[in-house]
């Protein structure tokens, strides 16, 4: 069975592992969970490491795991307070009578108890039991409390446990369980969709028009590119809700309300700047500019002067932005652009794939009424293969509405239901 989640960005999820023989699932659960985009960060209980061993969870989560509520080295870092902080949501897997029992209780003996106490997080238990434990009246009756504090409690499977006895008690499989937080928070930003539009909650960071690339302090090399496309996105992104970063080439266009504009000018300064919004948390990052391939590889400190028929100037490869950005390790939805004169759709769909974009759209600006200076675009959107989905043909119209229907892309690729996968 394949296991082919869409990226959700940037939501935390601290996986705590208690005693009992389900824990080696964890294990696959980490795996699963990272599968999926989330960030995980492990928290073990004494019990928990008697069945598996911390080192486990730190290699397939990335992260230091957390096992003293009392940890001088961890305060240092992420203590409990920031630990609780730092969840979007808290996953008990497998959760044992006893962590039930103390989760009612209201104990906070311990770092899982304390950190559930101290979070503002959805706390999910998946309990793991044998059968009679799970069927006597306590646990039960701390099961019913911890519904009414708001809990959601996953049921157990049915079957035969370590144990020999057979019934009820058994940790849903951890494919089962990662596609449950999944489809947790596909239901919640739905929800914010249909009240604050389709982009809702999403930091978006767009790159727009041409670069300079200066040959001395007067001339530069540059391109044909108006910065229209990537404004009327911007435009759009922030009418969907979403906060949008506007990161622009030398243009003269005014900025769209609502939208925070930062001006560069060369490709480097553009790179520098996206990584900056990289790493101030970015879900989102179209890179519609036009970005020069190549800059001066030594710029004249003054204006270069007449002297025969010829010039020489020696040039170096500018850095790919948008290749670069879906190179780090917080990589957000990445979309790409494909201004070309021929081959259109076999070169877009090549750039997908090497550049490791999500989505990509393309144009012939060979084309004099869809140009670089057109008011009026076309374009075709080709998505990532673990997507699943069919290429788009957006037919000609204002950059406007084209931008809008870009927007809708997006949405339905950031959102699109894993279930309805086929193969899943």
């Amino acid at each position: 069975m394949s296991f082919d989640l869409s990226v959700i960005p940037h939501k935390n999820i601290i996986l705590a592992v208690t005693g009992g023989i389900a824990a080696y699932k964890s294990a696959i659960l980490v795996r699963r969970l990272k599968d999926a985009g989330f960030s995980v960060r492990v928290v073990m209980t004494k019990g928990a490491q008697a069945f598996i061993t911390p080192l486990t969870f730190q290699a397939l989560s990335g992260n230091p795991v957390h096992t003293e509520l009392l940890d001088t080295e961890a305060e240092a870092g992420m203590g409990h307070i920031e630990l609780a902080r730092w969840a979007d949501l808290i996953l008990v897997a497998p959760a044992s009578c006893d962590t039930l029992a103390k989760f009612a209780a209201g104990l906070a003996d311990d770092l899982l108890s304390t950190l559930y106490l101290a979070t503002n997080a959805p706390v999910w238990v998946a309990p793991a039991m044998n059968q009679q434990m799970w069927a006597a009246k306590a646990t039960q009756r701390n099961l019913t409390t911890l519904v009414e504090d708001g809990v959601h409690v996953i049921m157990p499977d049915a079957g035969e446990q370590a144990c020999g006895d057979v019934g009820l008690g058994r940790m849903p499989e951890p494919e089962d369980l990662a596609l449950q937080v999944t489809q947790y928070f596909h239901q919640a930003q739905r929800a914010l969709v249909e009240k604050f539009g389709m982009l809702a909650g999403k930091n978006v960071t767009i790159t727009a028009g041409p670069t300079r690339e200066a040959l001395d302090p007067v001339r530069y090399i540059s391109n044909h590119s108006t910065g229209k496309m990537g404004f009327s996105l911007a435009a759009a992104c922030y009418a969907a809700g979403a906060k949008v970063t506007l990161i622009a080439g030398p243009v003269s266009l005014d900025t769209p309300n609502g939208v925070q504009r930062i001006n560069v000018s060369s490709a480097i300064q553009m790179l520098d700047t996206s990584l900056q919004m990289l790493e101030q948390g970015c879900d989102i990052f179209i890179a519609t500019a036009a970005v020069a391939d190549y800059r001066v590889a030594e710029i004249a400190e003054h204006k270069i002067k007449k002297s025969g028929d010829e010039l020489n100037v020696a040039l170096v490869k500018n850095p790919d932005i948008v290749a670069t950005i879906a190179q780090q390790k917080k990589r957000p939805f990445m979309v790409g652009f494909a201004a070309e004169t021929r081959n259109v759709e076999q070169y877009a769909a090549g750039k997908l794939v090497a550049k490791k974009l999500d989505m990509i759209a393309c144009n012939d600006v060979s084309r004099a009424d869809i140009g670089f200076a057109s008011d009026e675009n076309a374009m075709t959107v080709f998505f990532a293969e673990s997507y699943r989905m069919e290429k788009r043909d957006l037919e000609k119209a204002s950059k406007q509405e084209i931008a809008q229907q870009l927007v809708e892309a997006i949405h339905d690729a950031l959102y699109r239901d894993p279930s309805q996968d086929d193969e899943f």
